[in-house]
């Protein structure tokens, strides 16, 4: 077990510089509640395929993104820089400390399957520092997933550049009602965005949680293209 002073590995020196440089941007918060029944049952029916969490909710994200192009844009110098492309990059701890966020391109229009073929390679030569700037330093859109941990709910810290961070949570058995008088357990993860509030306004993140939300809880199909 570690202890008294240990030096910092470059990486976290690098996470230290990013997080710092974001304590000067306005930012706030949404949370929003997504029903889980109809993705986990696409999960469970493409697993075996290889395709994985990770990939499907980028492309959710991603497909989510292209209704809503000021998430996806960035505040610079008095000016919104709105992008092209839609490049989900999602955070990653690495064994050896700090996090990379390797970057899913074109989320939007790659197919499922594609995309997690990418994911599983970028993921793996991330943790072998094989990574090349490009695959970790262009992404338009951020995702941090701690589901995994069982963690119910938490927040991200906006990354430097970024117009926007999804914080997701656990999907856990919920209580819900579904007509007066009547009550069902379904589940449901809870979502939460990190904004600038410089170019977002809160009813664009509200705008664009409803409509993540659709997609997962009624559209879920249209992930698989």
């Amino acid at each position: 077990m570690p202890e008294g002073a240990v030096a910092m590995t470059a990486m976290q020196k690098a996470v230290v510089g990013n997080m710092n440089a974001t304590l000067g941007v306005p930012v706030y918060r949404v949370s929003y509640g997504i029903k889980t029944t109809a993705f986990d049952a696409l999960y469970a029916k493409l697993k075996p395929k290889g395709v994985t969490v990770s990939s499907l909710l980028a492309k959710a994200v991603g497909l989510t993104l292209t209704k809503h192009p000021i998430i996806n844009a960035s505040y610079a110098d008095n000016a919104i820089v709105y992008r092209g492309d839609v490049n989900v990059a999602m955070a990653v701890s690495l064994p050896n400390g700090g996090l990379i966020t390797p970057v899913l391109a074109a989320a939007d229009t790659t197919d499922i399957y594609s995309l997690s073929r990418s994911w599983k390679d970028l993921v793996k030569r991330a943790v072998q520092g094989k990574l090349k700037p490009a695959e970790y330093s262009t992404g338009t859109f951020f995702v941090s997933n701690m589901g995994m941990f069982g963690v119910s709910q938490f927040d991200s810290i906006l990354p430097a550049g970024a117009g926007g961070i999804l914080a997701i949570g656990a999907s856990e058995p919920t209580v819900v009602v579904p007509s007066p008088g009547t009550f069902a357990v379904e589940k449901k993860m809870t979502v939460t965005i990190t904004c600038d509030h410089r170019h977002i306004y809160g009813s664009h993140a509200a705008e664009f949680l409803r409509d993540l939300a659709h997609l997962i809880e009624n559209d879920v199909e249209s992930l698989l293209y």
